[in-house]
């Protein structure tokens, strides 16, 4: 009794110390892919949606580049939506974090299933959960749990646990095959589920039948191997079948893995990768979202050598500590890692590293190396239960714990902003080319183009054929009023790329900033015969469509807008134009002023998106500074003061936004609201 009750007082603990070392981490906003699957991702707007999440892999992202089918993660992503009533990261957040404490708790009884079938020893649950907690305090797994879209690994690993530990703790009820419904909805969460039956099959062999892997190989065990397999072949045969319908429906999109030299990449750089992510877990220093390692082609590399000569002791090391009934667990924890490595080893990825894969590998390490070190503690009993010396075990797991927490912290401080995540990749990842055109973002959202064309003309020449580079360059040579070189730009984007939607989508869009309508109407019918989800391209034709007068096609051009994005208030706003056959709001007749204003009013949208409305009203007042009478800068001043329960001065806002403009298509809803929560 008193040993259960020190477990739930240890298990509160590393809770409490979860929360706490997260607790800084739920205003992070959207980063990187988020972009295209979250943030321009009209699809996740509407719950009605949900169905088709399972058939259209279109829906997963508005980008052409990059879709595929996770039916899971754009569903959760969709209720979170719903759930937030609009982009706002805390929900979004919260909701990868409430998975991730499920998945720990689950590690746990994972843990103390497998230990305790080759130990009765009583601080055998002692070390499941020091083992749930080092994985869920790792210091790595920031990078999974900061990164929204990268929920998929969280949500995958936990169905993979989930059929695991199903298959492991209730033995009889596996005829019922639940396990494998957890599995196949696993599938739909990401491509790592396939692992799960090579997990099941060394488990059999290692627990149940009973056999070391070198007894494996011998002719007397041949049945049970067989057997073993063929239990197994309804687990199997259902994952792969539900792999190979959503890869079928991936084909119809255009995502691609990008990568050349799979020789190079698997049987060469993987290796080292593999050594990389192992030290990870012990010395966590180097974390970068996006790393600058490339293809290591010559074999005498010492990273090569490195790398050949871990994955050669990893082998050894399995099958040793596979002989004896005790080290068990630790032979299955790296078979466990190294199979969760094996999709994204063997499949040639643009990426041949990312730290956010550790996520799934930790899950397996985590008892490997908890196990080792609980049979060190075990043989050392005497010692460790004289005079109380037991002190040292805890201060030594809190010291661990603890270590990693403080990580953990400092990780999603790297995390809170673009501009902070994307200097860290330049400081660890000085080679990346992406890394920097990322950073020089964050410089032009802040109105400095002079230094975003210096860093992305760094990325530039880092990584010549990246597109969408040029496609920035391009923008902010034009907010330097520099056009020449902003057209160029845009054409060599184009160019580059000619089968990617964003170039046109850009593109037309600096034209529409230069009033210049017919290349703008121009340029976003070509984006729109690409990516027909593009509700960017579809912004700026509608725009384009009003400065050519163009009333018919504006009503159709907006009433598809508004099938894709039902209630949007500017494709509301151009129908009605169209409707009255007038603009609703004069176009800025300044261009330096237009090109600032409407910077100034998507970057106040986003601030207000990702919850900084402080942030927000103080950008609108620089669009106020440039444009004293912007109707939609006092209004994004109201939303931004209605959300801080500011209400005198969101009416005060409001009412001028209103005076400007009287039929502003918001206003009228924040006044309200102000006047509403005001009584």
């Amino acid at each position: 009794m008193k040993q259960h009750k020190s477990l739930i007082i240890a298990g509160l603990v590393l809770l409490i110390l979860l929360i706490l070392a997260y607790a800084n981490h739920f205003d992070n906003g959207f980063h990187f892919d988020d972009s295209h699957t979250i943030q321009e991702n009209v699809a996740i707007r509407k719950l009605s949606n949900i169905p088709e999440f399972f058939t259209n892999a279109d829906m997963f992202s508005a980008s052409t580049n990059h879709r595929g089918l996770r039916p899971l993660v754009t569903t959760s992503l969709a209720i979170d939506y719903w759930l937030a009533g609009g982009l706002h990261p805390f929900v979004f957040q919260l909701s990868t974090f409430l998975w991730h404490i499920g998945l720990c708790i689950m590690l746990f009884f994972m843990y103390r299933q497998l230990i305790g079938k080759v130990s009765t020893h009583r601080w055998v649950p002692f070390i499941a959960l020091m083992g749930a907690g080092w994985f869920g305090l790792h210091t790595v797994a920031a990078e999974t749990v900061n990164y929204i879209i990268s929920r998929s690994d969280v949500q995958s690993t936990f169905f993979i646990v989930a059929s695991f530990l199903m298959y492991v703790a209730y033995p009889q009820k596996r005829k019922y095959g639940l396990y494998i419904l957890l599995a196949v909805i696993g599938v739909f969460a990401k491509e790592t589920v396939p692992v799960l039956p090579i997990l099941l099959f060394f488990y059999v062999l290692l627990f149940e039948k009973e056999l070391s892997l070198y007894a494996v190989f011998r002719r007397s065990n041949i049945k049970k191997v067989l057997g073993s397999i063929w239990s197994l072949l309804p687990l199997a045969v259902a994952v792969a079948g539900t792999q190979l319908y959503t890869l079928s429906r991936m084909s119809q999109a255009s995502a691609s893995h990008g990568m050349s030299n799979p020789l190079g990449y698997s049987w060469l750089t993987q290796t080292y990768v593999w050594f990389h992510y192992f030290r990870s877990f012990f010395l966590p220093f180097d974390l970068s979202a996006d790393t600058d390692l490339g293809v290591i082609s010559n074999p005498l590399d010492w990273r090569i050598i490195v790398g050949v000569v871990f994955v050669i002791a990893l082998i050894i090391t399995i099958f040793k500590t596979s002989r004896q009934r005790a080290t068990r667990p630790i032979a299955f924890g790296l078979i466990w890692f190294a199979a969760s490595l094996l999709p994204t080893s063997l499949v040639p990825f643009a990426e041949v590293m990312n730290d956010h894969r550790m996520y799934f590998a930790f899950a397996g390490l985590s008892l490997s190396v908890v196990t080792a070190l609980g049979l060190l503690i075990i043989k050392r009993e005497s010692f460790f239960t004289m005079k109380q010396h037991y002190r040292y075990l805890i201060a030594g797991a809190f010291l661990i714990i603890a270590a990693n927490a403080f990580g953990v912290y400092k990780r999603n401080q790297v995390w809170d902003t673009e501009e902070t995540l994307w200097k860290d990749v330049t400081e660890k990842s000085p080679d990346n080319g992406r890394g920097w055109m990322n950073y020089g973002l964050t410089q032009m959202s802040k109105g400095d183009y002079k230094q975003a064309v210096k860093i992305f003309t760094k990325a530039r020449d880092l990584n010549p054929g990246y597109s969408t580079v040029y496609i920035n360059l391009g923008i902010a040579y034009g907010g330097l009023k520099e056009h020449s070189k902003a057209i160029g730009n845009f054409s060599m984007a184009l160019r580059l790329a000619p089968g990617d939607d964003a170039g046109y989508s850009y593109f037309a869009r600096y034209f529409l900033e230069q009033n210049r309508f017919e290349d703008a109407k121009n340029m976003a019918e070509k984006a729109l015969a690409i990516n027909n989800r593009s509700y960017m391209a579809y912004e700026v034709l509608m725009g384009a469509l009003q400065g050519l007068n163009s009333w018919d096609t504006l009503k159709q051009t907006a009433s598809a807008a508004l099938q894709l994005n039902p209630g949007d208030p500017k494709a509301l706003q151009y129908l009605q134009a169209a409707q009255q056959r007038k603009a609703l709001a004069p176009l800025a007749k300044d261009v330096a002023n237009a090109v600032s204003v409407l910077n100034y009013i998507n970057i106040s949208l986003e601030q207000y998106n990702n919850g900084k409305y402080e942030d927000c009203i103080n950008t609108c007042k620089q669009v106020l500074a440039l444009d004293p009478n912007n109707a939609d800068a006092y209004n994004n001043i109201c939303a931004a003061y209605n959300m801080l329960k500011e209400w005198d001065k969101a009416r005060e806002a409001c009412q001028k936004a209103l005076q400007l403009d009287p039929q502003h298509p918001n206003a009228p809803a924040n006044l309200r609201w102000a006047i509403e929560q005001k009584l």
